[in-house]
């Protein structure tokens, strides 16, 4: 249920689309989905041309399947240029560029775009928190984006 419901929240909000890239079993569980790692796609929606892949624990069992469990606070980030970059409008020294919950209420994985302007380098960190107390376990990567095409920022 909660992998049918995501999509529909996020196209609702207008948010950033994952595509499921794979996934791997990692402990089988008799009733409900097991437990896996899966890695997810998703473009930048303020930099055409840059995609990040995260991979992230997902909880399965009865719980997982229900759509009531939550996963793990550890997640691993790699972005890349994927086609020629630009940018549309100008983007944010440091903006949220895709939030998703991954437990019922008060967990949510997020990923952040920042610009190292000196260096024209997109920096992209991924880290979980929560309403009381959130994880200090991140990820990091960055672009590097061409001279020619400075980054504008806002």
């Amino acid at each position: 249920m909660k992998r049918l419901l995501l999509p529909t929240l996020l196209a609702a909000a207008g948010a950033v689309h994952a595509q499921r890239i794979g996934e791997v079993d990692t402990v089988f569980k008799l009733i409900g989905p097991d437990h896996k790692i899966v890695v997810d796609a998703y473009d930048d929606p303020g930099v055409k041309g840059v995609t990040c892949y995260v991979s992230r624990a997902q909880t399965g069992g009865i719980k997982g399947g229900l759509g009531l469990a939550e996963d793990k606070a550890e997640a691993s980030i790699a972005c890349r240029q994927t086609g020629p970059i630009s940018f549309p409008q100008p983007v944010k020294r440091q903006d949220e560029m895709f939030s998703e919950r991954i437990s019922l209420v008060f967990k949510r994985l997020r990923v952040v775009r920042m610009v190292d302007a000196p260096r024209n380098t997109l920096v992209y960190l991924t880290y979980s928190d929560r309403v009381i107390e959130g994880s200090p376990q991140n990820s990091v990567t960055a672009v590097p984006v061409d001279r020619a095409t400075p980054i504008p920022v806002r």
